[in-house]
Protein backbone atom coordinates (compact mmCIF):
# COMPACT_ATOMS: atom_id res chain seq x y z
CA UNK A 1 0.00 0.00 0.00
CA UNK A 2 1.20 3.18 -0.88
CA UNK A 3 2.93 5.83 1.92
CA UNK A 4 1.15 8.40 3.20
CA UNK A 5 2.94 11.11 2.94
CA UNK A 6 1.77 12.82 6.64
CA UNK A 7 4.95 15.01 7.73
CA UNK A 8 6.07 17.07 4.95
CA UNK A 9 5.43 19.97 6.70
CA UNK A 10 2.79 21.46 9.20
CA UNK A 11 0.87 22.42 6.45
CA UNK A 12 0.60 18.66 4.89
CA UNK A 13 -0.34 17.83 8.51
CA UNK A 14 -3.00 20.17 8.00
CA UNK A 15 -4.65 18.16 5.60
CA UNK A 16 -7.56 15.65 5.98
CA UNK A 17 -6.85 11.96 5.75
CA UNK A 18 -5.80 10.53 2.06
CA UNK A 19 -9.44 9.48 0.57
CA UNK A 20 -11.00 5.76 0.86
CA UNK A 21 -7.94 3.82 1.60
CA UNK A 22 -9.98 1.07 3.54
CA UNK A 23 -12.53 -1.10 2.14
CA UNK A 24 -16.30 -0.23 2.65
CA UNK A 25 -17.55 -1.40 5.22
CA UNK A 26 -20.84 -4.13 4.16
CA UNK A 27 -23.62 -2.89 7.16
CA UNK A 28 -24.82 0.80 8.01
CA UNK A 29 -25.45 -0.35 11.21
CA UNK A 30 -23.58 1.92 13.72
CA UNK A 31 -20.38 0.48 15.39
CA UNK A 32 -20.11 -0.05 19.18
CA UNK A 33 -17.54 2.29 19.52
CA UNK A 34 -15.41 2.80 22.76
CA UNK A 35 -11.88 3.60 24.10
CA UNK A 36 -9.51 1.43 26.19
CA UNK A 37 -10.15 2.43 30.18
CA UNK A 38 -7.23 4.19 31.75
CA UNK A 39 -5.24 2.23 34.28
CA UNK A 40 -3.91 4.83 36.89
CA UNK A 41 -5.41 4.97 40.57
CA UNK A 42 -7.81 7.87 39.98
CA UNK A 43 -11.55 8.28 38.69
CA UNK A 44 -11.06 11.03 35.72
CA UNK A 45 -13.50 13.86 35.66
CA UNK A 46 -13.88 16.39 32.76
CA UNK A 47 -15.28 20.10 31.94
CA UNK A 48 -15.27 22.18 28.76
CA UNK A 49 -14.41 25.63 28.71
CA UNK A 50 -15.17 28.42 26.05
CA UNK A 51 -12.66 31.18 26.26
CA UNK A 52 -12.35 34.15 24.58
CA UNK A 53 -9.37 36.15 23.86
CA UNK A 54 -11.08 39.85 23.38
CA UNK A 55 -7.19 41.17 22.27
CA UNK A 56 -6.86 39.11 19.25
CA UNK A 57 -8.94 38.56 15.99
CA UNK A 58 -9.21 35.55 14.58
CA UNK A 59 -6.91 34.99 11.72
CA UNK A 60 -9.12 32.91 9.53
CA UNK A 61 -12.93 34.75 9.76
CA UNK A 62 -12.82 38.36 9.68
CA UNK A 63 -14.55 40.67 11.98
CA UNK A 64 -14.63 38.15 14.75
CA UNK A 65 -12.53 37.84 17.60
CA UNK A 66 -10.49 34.16 18.45
CA UNK A 67 -12.23 32.00 20.33
CA UNK A 68 -11.19 28.59 21.79
CA UNK A 69 -13.07 25.56 23.04
CA UNK A 70 -10.40 23.37 25.51
CA UNK A 71 -11.34 19.95 27.80
CA UNK A 72 -9.93 20.18 31.13
CA UNK A 73 -9.46 16.06 32.36
CA UNK A 74 -8.57 15.35 35.61
CA UNK A 75 -8.50 13.10 38.47
CA UNK A 76 -11.71 13.07 40.40
CA UNK A 77 -13.41 11.37 42.84
CA UNK A 78 -15.85 8.29 42.18
CA UNK A 79 -18.74 9.53 40.90
CA UNK A 80 -22.45 8.90 39.10
CA UNK A 81 -22.15 11.91 36.82
CA UNK A 82 -23.05 11.27 33.45
CA UNK A 83 -20.01 9.97 31.36
CA UNK A 84 -18.51 12.64 28.47
CA UNK A 85 -19.61 12.09 24.94
CA UNK A 86 -16.42 11.85 22.87
CA UNK A 87 -17.37 14.62 20.61
CA UNK A 88 -19.95 17.16 20.75
CA UNK A 89 -23.15 16.62 18.63
CA UNK A 90 -22.04 19.26 16.04
CA UNK A 91 -18.36 18.06 15.81
CA UNK A 92 -19.23 14.52 15.57
CA UNK A 93 -21.66 14.76 12.56
CA UNK A 94 -19.17 16.91 10.92
CA UNK A 95 -16.20 14.26 11.93
CA UNK A 96 -17.99 11.50 10.70
CA UNK A 97 -19.29 12.62 7.31
CA UNK A 98 -15.64 13.62 6.51
CA UNK A 99 -14.01 10.04 7.83
CA UNK A 100 -17.10 7.97 5.95
CA UNK A 101 -15.31 9.09 2.96
CA UNK A 102 -12.05 9.21 3.69
CA UNK A 103 -12.66 5.42 5.54
CA UNK A 104 -14.74 4.29 2.74
CA UNK A 105 -17.77 3.47 4.93
CA UNK A 106 -21.00 4.75 5.56
CA UNK A 107 -21.30 7.79 7.61
CA UNK A 108 -24.31 5.64 9.44
CA UNK A 109 -21.62 3.26 10.68
CA UNK A 110 -20.06 6.46 13.07
CA UNK A 111 -21.19 7.58 16.05
CA UNK A 112 -18.66 9.70 17.44
CA UNK A 113 -21.04 10.93 20.41
CA UNK A 114 -20.08 7.36 22.15
CA UNK A 115 -19.67 7.60 26.25
CA UNK A 116 -15.72 8.02 26.84
CA UNK A 117 -14.57 7.22 30.30
CA UNK A 118 -14.76 11.16 32.07
CA UNK A 119 -17.21 11.41 34.56
CA UNK A 120 -19.08 15.27 33.27
CA UNK A 121 -18.31 17.91 35.90
CA UNK A 122 -17.21 14.72 38.86
CA UNK A 123 -15.75 16.51 41.74
CA UNK A 124 -12.65 17.05 41.58
CA UNK A 125 -9.50 15.47 44.12
CA UNK A 126 -8.56 18.53 46.12
CA UNK A 127 -4.94 19.85 45.78
CA UNK A 128 -2.34 21.16 43.31
CA UNK A 129 -1.62 19.00 40.61
CA UNK A 130 1.21 19.09 37.30
CA UNK A 131 -0.80 20.28 34.62
CA UNK A 132 -0.28 19.13 30.77
CA UNK A 133 -1.33 21.13 27.67
CA UNK A 134 -2.41 18.72 24.66
CA UNK A 135 -2.47 20.32 20.91
CA UNK A 136 -4.20 18.16 18.12
CA UNK A 137 -2.92 17.16 15.00
CA UNK A 138 -3.72 19.62 11.54
CA UNK A 139 -7.62 19.53 11.01
CA UNK A 140 -8.01 16.83 14.09
CA UNK A 141 -10.05 17.87 17.32
CA UNK A 142 -9.03 17.53 20.59
CA UNK A 143 -11.21 14.91 20.80
CA UNK A 144 -8.43 12.85 18.95
CA UNK A 145 -6.28 12.60 21.94
CA UNK A 146 -8.62 11.38 24.11
CA UNK A 147 -6.72 8.18 25.34
CA UNK A 148 -3.41 9.47 26.08
CA UNK A 149 -5.38 12.58 27.80
CA UNK A 150 -7.41 10.48 30.47
CA UNK A 151 -4.46 8.23 31.12
CA UNK A 152 -2.41 11.43 32.01
CA UNK A 153 -4.91 12.35 33.90
CA UNK A 154 -5.82 8.99 35.90
CA UNK A 155 -2.60 9.27 37.12
CA UNK A 156 -2.54 12.51 38.89
CA UNK A 157 -2.30 15.21 36.00
CA UNK A 158 -4.50 17.83 34.83
CA UNK A 159 -4.97 17.97 31.39
CA UNK A 160 -5.59 20.46 29.28
CA UNK A 161 -6.75 20.02 25.88
CA UNK A 162 -7.35 22.52 22.93
CA UNK A 163 -9.10 23.23 19.78
CA UNK A 164 -7.50 25.21 17.12
CA UNK A 165 -10.62 26.62 15.92
CA UNK A 166 -11.12 27.23 12.14
CA UNK A 167 -7.48 24.72 11.73
CA UNK A 168 -10.34 22.24 13.05
CA UNK A 169 -12.38 20.27 10.98
CA UNK A 170 -15.83 21.60 13.32
CA UNK A 171 -15.68 23.13 16.94
CA UNK A 172 -18.88 23.41 19.25
CA UNK A 173 -19.03 26.41 21.10
CA UNK A 174 -21.77 26.52 23.77
CA UNK A 175 -25.64 26.76 22.48
CA UNK A 176 -24.54 24.24 19.50
CA UNK A 177 -22.89 26.81 17.12
CA UNK A 178 -20.51 25.11 14.72
CA UNK A 179 -17.30 26.64 13.80
CA UNK A 180 -15.74 25.23 10.47
CA UNK A 181 -12.78 24.62 8.93
CA UNK A 182 -11.31 27.63 7.39
CA UNK A 183 -7.97 27.93 6.34
CA UNK A 184 -6.54 29.31 3.00
CA UNK A 185 -5.13 27.54 0.18
CA UNK A 186 -1.82 25.61 1.47
CA UNK A 187 1.34 27.81 1.18
CA UNK A 188 4.23 28.67 3.12
CA UNK A 189 3.03 31.67 4.55
CA UNK A 190 -0.21 30.19 5.49
CA UNK A 191 1.53 27.32 7.37
CA UNK A 192 3.96 29.58 9.29
CA UNK A 193 0.29 31.81 9.87
CA UNK A 194 -0.88 28.46 11.17
CA UNK A 195 1.71 27.64 13.62
CA UNK A 196 1.91 31.10 15.15
CA UNK A 197 -1.82 30.81 15.95
CA UNK A 198 -1.30 28.02 17.70
CA UNK A 199 1.39 29.05 19.47
CA UNK A 200 -1.00 32.40 20.58
CA UNK A 201 -3.54 30.15 21.12
CA UNK A 202 -1.71 28.07 23.72
CA UNK A 203 0.12 30.72 25.30
CA UNK A 204 -3.56 32.60 25.57
CA UNK A 205 -4.66 29.31 27.20
CA UNK A 206 -1.90 29.87 29.73
CA UNK A 207 -2.76 33.13 30.22
CA UNK A 208 -6.45 32.81 31.02
CA UNK A 209 -6.04 29.66 33.54
CA UNK A 210 -3.34 30.83 35.20
CA UNK A 211 -0.79 28.44 34.23
CA UNK A 212 3.17 28.35 35.31
CA UNK A 213 5.36 25.19 35.16
CA UNK A 214 3.28 22.88 32.59
CA UNK A 215 4.25 20.06 29.96
CA UNK A 216 2.76 19.68 26.84
CA UNK A 217 2.79 17.20 24.12
CA UNK A 218 0.61 17.15 20.75
CA UNK A 219 0.26 14.83 17.42
CA UNK A 220 1.74 15.83 14.43
CA UNK A 221 1.48 19.65 13.82
CA UNK A 222 0.56 19.76 17.83
CA UNK A 223 3.93 18.04 18.48
CA UNK A 224 5.61 21.09 16.63
CA UNK A 225 3.31 23.51 18.27
CA UNK A 226 4.56 22.27 21.77
CA UNK A 227 8.04 22.79 20.44
CA UNK A 228 7.31 26.22 19.11
CA UNK A 229 5.33 27.50 22.24
CA UNK A 230 8.41 25.89 24.33
CA UNK A 231 10.90 28.51 21.99
CA UNK A 232 8.62 31.44 23.26
CA UNK A 233 6.67 30.70 26.44
CA UNK A 234 9.56 29.07 29.36
CA UNK A 235 6.50 28.17 30.89
CA UNK A 236 6.27 25.09 29.24
CA UNK A 237 9.30 23.38 30.65
CA UNK A 238 8.89 19.48 29.01
CA UNK A 239 7.82 18.75 25.58
CA UNK A 240 7.20 16.38 23.36
CA UNK A 241 6.22 15.47 19.92
CA UNK A 242 3.83 12.96 18.79
CA UNK A 243 4.97 12.21 15.12
CA UNK A 244 5.19 15.68 14.06
CA UNK A 245 7.71 17.64 11.55
CA UNK A 246 9.24 20.86 12.64
CA UNK A 247 9.02 22.45 9.42
CA UNK A 248 6.96 24.55 7.34
CA UNK A 249 8.50 22.83 4.30
CA UNK A 250 11.03 20.01 4.60
CA UNK A 251 11.39 20.36 0.64
CA UNK A 252 12.02 23.81 0.82
CA UNK A 253 14.10 23.32 4.27
CA UNK A 254 12.19 25.86 6.10
CA UNK A 255 12.41 24.64 9.84
CA UNK A 256 10.41 26.07 12.51
CA UNK A 257 12.77 28.15 15.58
CA UNK A 258 12.62 25.22 17.49
CA UNK A 259 14.66 23.00 14.96
CA UNK A 260 16.90 26.01 14.20
CA UNK A 261 17.22 26.93 17.57
CA UNK A 262 17.01 24.03 19.58
CA UNK A 263 15.86 24.32 23.53
CA UNK A 264 17.50 24.43 26.59
CA UNK A 265 14.36 22.21 28.36
CA UNK A 266 13.69 18.25 28.15
CA UNK A 267 12.09 17.50 24.71
CA UNK A 268 10.26 14.16 23.64
CA UNK A 269 10.47 12.69 20.02
CA UNK A 270 8.50 9.72 19.42
CA UNK A 271 7.53 8.08 15.50
CA UNK A 272 6.20 5.97 13.66
CA UNK A 273 6.59 3.79 10.81
CA UNK A 274 9.92 4.73 8.78
CA UNK A 275 9.45 8.77 10.91
CA UNK A 276 12.71 9.07 12.66
CA UNK A 277 15.40 11.45 12.35
CA UNK A 278 17.13 9.73 9.60
CA UNK A 279 14.38 10.63 7.53
CA UNK A 280 12.91 14.04 8.60
CA UNK A 281 15.33 16.81 8.24
CA UNK A 282 14.00 19.01 10.90
CA UNK A 283 14.54 16.62 13.95
CA UNK A 284 17.97 16.20 12.21
CA UNK A 285 18.21 20.16 12.65
CA UNK A 286 16.39 20.36 15.77
CA UNK A 287 18.81 17.44 17.77
CA UNK A 288 21.83 19.53 16.12
CA UNK A 289 20.61 22.56 18.41
CA UNK A 290 18.85 21.00 21.20
CA UNK A 291 21.03 21.49 24.74
CA UNK A 292 18.38 20.22 27.22
CA UNK A 293 17.84 16.59 27.21
CA UNK A 294 16.19 14.51 24.25
CA UNK A 295 14.68 10.77 23.86
CA UNK A 296 13.62 9.78 20.30
CA UNK A 297 11.72 6.65 20.48
CA UNK A 298 9.64 4.85 17.52
CA UNK A 299 6.91 2.62 16.94
CA UNK A 300 8.39 0.69 14.02
CA UNK A 301 5.23 -1.22 12.93
CA UNK A 302 3.14 1.58 13.64
CA UNK A 303 1.95 4.56 11.73
CA UNK A 304 1.61 8.27 12.02
CA UNK A 305 -2.56 7.93 13.28
CA UNK A 306 -1.12 5.61 15.86
CA UNK A 307 -0.37 8.40 17.96
CA UNK A 308 -3.99 9.74 17.79
CA UNK A 309 -7.17 7.61 19.16
CA UNK A 310 -7.36 6.14 15.85
CA UNK A 311 -5.35 3.52 16.94
CA UNK A 312 -8.12 1.96 18.63
CA UNK A 313 -10.77 3.25 16.98
CA UNK A 314 -10.20 1.66 13.08
CA UNK A 315 -9.83 -1.51 14.41
CA UNK A 316 -13.41 -1.46 15.69
CA UNK A 317 -14.61 -0.87 12.38
CA UNK A 318 -13.53 -4.26 11.00
CA UNK A 319 -11.10 -2.91 8.35
CA UNK A 320 -7.71 -3.05 6.89
CA UNK A 321 -6.63 0.32 8.92
CA UNK A 322 -2.56 -0.73 8.09
CA UNK A 323 -2.07 3.00 5.92
CA UNK A 324 -3.44 5.06 9.30
CA UNK A 325 -2.08 2.80 12.24
CA UNK A 326 0.29 0.56 10.82
CA UNK A 327 0.56 -3.27 11.69
CA UNK A 328 1.07 -3.31 15.52
CA UNK A 329 -0.98 -4.31 17.71
CA UNK A 330 -3.44 -1.42 19.10
CA UNK A 331 -2.88 -2.83 23.00
CA UNK A 332 0.54 -2.44 22.40
CA UNK A 333 0.67 0.60 20.78
CA UNK A 334 -1.54 2.36 23.84
CA UNK A 335 0.55 0.89 26.28
CA UNK A 336 3.96 1.98 24.97
CA UNK A 337 2.45 5.61 24.29
CA UNK A 338 0.86 5.93 28.06
CA UNK A 339 4.08 4.48 29.05
CA UNK A 340 6.60 6.73 27.78
CA UNK A 341 4.18 10.16 28.45
CA UNK A 342 3.73 8.79 32.28
CA UNK A 343 7.50 8.49 32.67
CA UNK A 344 8.46 11.82 30.85
CA UNK A 345 6.66 14.08 32.85
CA UNK A 346 6.93 11.80 35.85
CA UNK A 347 10.41 12.52 35.55
CA UNK A 348 10.39 16.22 34.48
CA UNK A 349 7.22 18.03 36.38
CA UNK A 350 6.42 15.97 39.19
CA UNK A 351 9.54 15.81 41.47
CA UNK A 352 8.68 19.46 40.73
CA UNK A 353 5.38 19.38 41.71
CA UNK A 354 5.50 22.05 44.87
CA UNK A 355 5.43 24.12 42.14
CA UNK A 356 2.25 23.34 39.83
CA UNK A 357 -0.88 24.97 39.88
CA UNK A 358 -4.29 24.54 39.75
CA UNK A 359 -7.02 24.89 37.11
CA UNK A 360 -10.18 26.41 37.90
CA UNK A 361 -12.83 24.31 36.83
CA UNK A 362 -15.81 25.41 35.05
CA UNK A 363 -16.77 28.01 32.23
CA UNK A 364 -13.94 30.57 32.54
CA UNK A 365 -14.75 32.87 29.65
Amino acid sequence: MKRIPQRMGVLATALALPAVLLAPTASAAPARLSLPAPTGPYAVGSTDLHLIDHSRRDPWVPGTVRELMVTVRYPALPSGKPKAPYMAPGVAKVVAEGDAVKLGVDADTLDYRFPTNSRLGAPAIVGKRSVVLYSPGGTLSRSHGTVLQEQLASEGYVVVAIDHTHEAEAVEFPGGRVEKKALPPSSVEVSKRVMETRVQDTRFVLDRLRLSRVGMFGHSAGGFTAGETMVEDPRVVAGADLDGSMAHSQSRRIFGRVADEGLDRPFLLMSAGDHSAASDASWQEFQRNQRGWTRETRLPDGEHFSFTDYQTLLPQLGNAQAAFVGTIDPARSVAVQRAELSAFFDRYLRHRSSDATTVPLGNAS
